[in-house]
């Protein structure tokens, strides 16, 4: 279930910035992709299960303490083990970088005028923030972890207490800091919920224990919404003058509280059916590339942007019918570049993801001493 959760990750994220987004040019020359949800009827509801974020650091999550738990059966240092980590998340984004990095020199030294990608573009940044945060959270598992062994639910207690004040100083006395502070607290949060899944076993547990974490979810989310005035829609929206993502705040902690509730919902019906060869194998291939996907999928986008420029289309600014007649173009053509893209940089996350040499040494004698029980480890 895990792992088709982050498939699942991916593919909302991919596809909500392809088909989702309202890019348009702006009367400087640069690209804005609003999200489409302000003209949908109702569509801030949608956000309540396709805002991914979360879900991200829940597996995330729960990803790091099974390789935490492996790492110290093994034996392994808590440098090693974060090294490691950080290794698989690195390597690929190094070499979008550079490859990123070389083309904007190139474009500098060309005659003209030049204007970096994030004056341009910054929706094509946007995305990577969570690679930072991410690997903060990495770096901190041996750290989490043990207070997720000794303390348990006590550790989530203390961050919820924790939002709840950095909201109110937020919110209530107008403390910018305390924004950002908050939403430092809401991702931890997340990974910390994610340890929490993988120790209680959630999807194991009896429905009335599943249905209840997604309904304190679900609580919680409609007293931040309608009581506490937090915006309903879980993603930017336009026509909003606040946002529940930039600076994070308490509704996507209650958003991944709910998410987790619902993918625990799921677990029994989700195992079933990836029993089947046909439904598991996509998830593997998914997953064996699901760096590569979320670092390279705007360059794609940008692709296939700057094609249909070429050809003479003109990038409309509001989601008309038109607009949302050509939402296969954007479907199927980004994914034909993306799968031209993966060919060359899957094999770098493929790399990350090798074992060093003194690693081989160290399992191969451990093979020799003891059976081996492979187990599927993501981010």
């Amino acid at each position: 279930m895990v792992d088709a959760a982050r498939a699942l990750c991916i593919l909302v994220v991919t596809l909500w910035h392809w088909t989702l987004s309202v890019t348009h040019r702006t009367a400087d020359g640069s690209l804005s992709m609003p999200n489409s949800i302000h003209a949908v009827p109702g569509g801030w509801l949608a956000t309540w299960v396709l805002q991914i974020m979360p879900v991200f650091f829940l597996v995330g999550g729960y990803a790091n303490l099974v390789g935490w738990q492996r790492a110290q059966a093994r034996g392994t240092s808590a440098g090693r083990f974060v090294r490691d980590r950080l290794r698989r998340l690195l390597w690929p984004t190094a070499a979008w970088a550079l490859i990123w990095l070389a083309g904007e020199l190139i474009a500098g030294v060309l005659p003209g005028p030049h204007r970096w990608m994030w004056q341009w573009f910054p929706g094509y940044l946007t995305p990577l923030w969570f690679l930072a945060v991410y690997g903060l959270l990495v770096a901190a598992v041996p750290i989490t972890a043990s207070l997720n062994a000794r303390y348990g639910a006590r550790v989530l207690a203390a961050l919820v207490l924790l939002i709840a004040l950095g909201s109110v100083a937020h919110r209530g006395a107008g403390l910018a800091w305390a924004g950002w502070v908050t939403a430092a607290l809401v991702w931890l949060f997340c990974h910390q919920l994610g340890y929490a899944w993988r120790t209680w076993d959630l999807g194991r547990r009896s429905l009335s224990q599943r249905l209840a974490v997604a309904g304190a979810g679900l609580a919680a989310l409609v007293g931040l919404t309608v009581g506490a005035g937090y915006p309903a829609s879980m993603v930017s929206t336009i026509g909003d003058a606040e946002s529940n993502i930039f600076p994070t705040n308490a509704t996507i902690a209650a958003l991944a509280v709910f998410q987790l509730g619902l993918l625990a919902l799921v677990t029994p019906a989700a195992d079933r059916l990836l029993r089947r060869s046909a439904a598991w194998k996509p998830v593997v291939a998914l997953n064996v590339v699901a760096l590569t996907i979320f670092l390279w999928h705007m360059t794609a986008y940008l692709v296939v942007l700057w094609a249909y420029e070429g050809l003479g289309g003109t990038l409309q600014a509001e989601p008309t019918v038109g607009w949302w007649a050509q939402r296969w173009l954007w479907l199927l053509a980004p994914s034909a570049v993306l799968a031209v893209l993966a060919v060359p940089f899957a094999r770098v996350e493929l790399a990350a993801r090798r074992p060093r040499r003194g690693q081989v040494a160290e399992l191969g004698t451990r093979q020799k001493t003891r059976p081996c029980h492979p187990h599927r480890d993501g981010l």
